[in-house]
């Protein structure tokens, strides 16, 4: 019996030590940034129509006619039903204390996507003809975005790589697999930067430029976790 205890006694303690190694294993902790630049192709517009009336019945009157107009627009230049949304449409009462009447303001708000950012003069100066009153703003976009973000994992993992090797190196040591890889969401993004190309408008007769394309700017910022070795 004191035989078997003493047996069981040195394999956990074989255990304890070899867990313990493995808990011993040293890792060295980086994160990498990969940023793809690239002059976008794509353009989001964000617009309204509002109109204010009298009754609500006469203002959202108004309102759906100038939105099938510009529907109609749209279609009959091409752009895809699936690049036309409605973000929300609002009805509401507003009361006058003074003249004691009630007003009645209705708008509603429309994305589109312009798969073709030449068309955008073009298609501007139709919606404001159709009855669009109000541009919220653009933003710019790229039909390469996929493939941009995957250059840019792939510059933020040699980053990474390069980061860890020079650690590792000044301890006399080297990085061996990586352990964990975690991709912050939150540190990514498309960036515009005003500081190429312009486009030059050609409604009204105006010569000068109307909005700065620039470019993109995709990235994205990855956290990993190398084990070191001897």
């Amino acid at each position: 019996m004191k035989k078997l205890i003493v047996l069981l006694s040195v394999i956990m303690t074989g255990l304890s030590s070899t867990n313990l190694s493995a808990q011993e294993v040293g890792t060295v902790s980086v994160s990498g940034e990969g940023i793809v630049n690239v002059v976008p192709d794509q353009v989001i517009i964000r617009a309204r129509v509002e109109h204010e009336g009298s009754t609500a019945q006469e203002v959202k009157q108004q309102v759906d006619t100038d939105v099938q107009k510009i529907f109609q627009y749209l279609k009959k230049n091409g752009i895809d039903d699936k690049h036309v949304k409605t973000e929300y449409l609002n009805l509401n009462k507003q009361y006058n204390y003074q003249t004691k009447q009630s007003r009645y303001h209705a708008n509603q708000s429309i994305s589109i996507k312009l798969v073709n950012i030449k068309d955008y003069e073009k298609i501007i100066a139709g919606l404001m003809e159709s009855g669009l009153n109000r541009l919220d703003g653009i933003s710019f976009t790229s039909s390469k975005e996929k493939e941009l973000l995957a250059e840019a994992r792939k510059k933020a993992m040699l980053d990474a790589k390069q980061k860890a090797t020079e650690y590792a190196s000044a301890l006399g040591q080297k990085i061996g697999k990586a352990v964990s890889i975690y991709e912050d969401m939150n540190a990514g993004g498309h960036y515009p930067m005003y500081k190429t190309s312009m486009m030059n408008a050609e409604a009204d007769g105006a010569g000068g430029p109307t909005i700065a394309l620039g470019e993109m700017q995709i990235s994205t910022k990855i956290n990993v976790k190398f084990a070191l070795l001897d």
